[in-house]
């Protein structure tokens, strides 16, 4: 293959056959995965034809993405005669550590469409809210937000149930709206709840203990999904069995009746609670379809609910569907 008498080639001979550079050869060889033939009398390193071969090898796994410490463990393994497991494993680590390398680029990619596509007077403000998220977005700030607003005694099983449906997972293809609105989000949970100083958890929450707050939010949930289905079709806010669960919720947790006088307390005070209505709205952008229908989130349905609630109390029927129900 080589010109040479001795059937060997110098390193830039290698490096042009290989079409590298001879820093690129010297690496290798430094690193013990490019072995020399042999030595010439002034010392310059001689290669083989077998090293034209390895090289291509080295700069195919490199190509890959694999470190050189695993390809020095392949090579050593092909050296040994060995069936190529480590290759195998190898190949397999790499692609469980490609995908959240793409969803990184992705979620990039649509951030700098989303701060070049804004005016130029904006993109400071865009920059700064867009680089306090990291490009493989955590969603721990929204858990930790959700952890302080639920009741301290919430048992672990229903805080997740109920974390699974409030934490929205970013977009693993964001549009730069869903980006813009995944910032805005982080934003919202990283500041006080509540601009007022007020407290941040309702006060429905306070008598709630282990039992009764699990009792309080499998109710809700309830509940939740029954207003969904009326926001879904386009209802208005009204008295029926969606209203009635949410009330049987708070009544079950306090352990008294569901009363005319009970709603019209109950009412007056969830309207004084603190809302979120900015993380459901943002929920919404997050989780949507471009073009499609919005899916009602929890608190889209939690205010579907307090309307139909204050309605009926405004309207001076404060009683539940089903007379004699708690």
């Amino acid at each position: 293959m080589f010109s040479s008498h001795d059937g060997l080639c110098a390193i830039g001979e290698l490096a042009g056959y290989a079409g590298v550079s001879v820093k690129t050869v010297r690496f290798y060889s430094d690193g013990g995965l490019l072995p020399e033939a042999s030595r010439s009398v002034g010392g310059h390193r001689r290669y083989g034809p077998e090293a034209v071969e390895r090289l291509a090898l080295i700069r195919s796994l490199r190509g890959l993405g694999l470190p050189v410490a695993q390809v020095r463990r392949i090579l050593d393994e092909q050296d040994a005669g060995g069936t190529g497991d480590v290759l195998e494993s190898a190949v397999a680590g790499r692609l469980r550590t490609l995908g959240p390398e793409l969803r990184a680029l992705r979620w990039r990619e649509a951030a700098l469409r989303l701060v070049r596509d804004c005016p130029p007077a904006e993109r400071p403000a865009r920059l700064r809210l867009v680089g306090a998220v990291a490009e493989a977005p955590s969603t721990a700030p929204l858990v930790r937000f959700w952890r302080a607003w639920l009741p301290a005694q919430m048992p672990a099983r229903s805080v997740a149930a109920f974390l699974e449906v409030a934490v929205p997972q970013p977009p693993e293809d964001p549009r730069p709206a869903q980006v813009l609105a995944f910032a805005r989000l982080n934003a919202f949970v990283s500041r006080p709840c509540d601009d007022g100083g007020g407290p941040c958890q309702p006060g429905a929450h306070e008598a709630a203990g282990a039992r009764e707050s699990a009792v309080l939010y499998a109710g809700l949930a309830t509940a939740y999904d029954l207003a969904g289905e009326e926001l879904r079709r386009g209802g208005t806010p009204r008295p029926g069995a969606a209203l009635d669960g949410f009330v049987d919720a708070y009544a079950s947790t306090y352990g008294i009746r569901d009363t005319p006088a009970f709603r019209c307390r109950l009412a007056g005070q969830l309207a004084a609670d603190p809302r979120i209505d900015r993380y459901w709205e943002l929920t919404a952008e997050v989780t949507g379809a471009p073009d499609g229908p919005v899916e009602p989130t929890p608190g889209a349905a939690h205010g579907w609910l307090l309307e139909a609630l204050g309605a009926q109390v405004s309207a001076g029927s404060g009683e539940p569907a089903v007379p004699g129900t708690r």
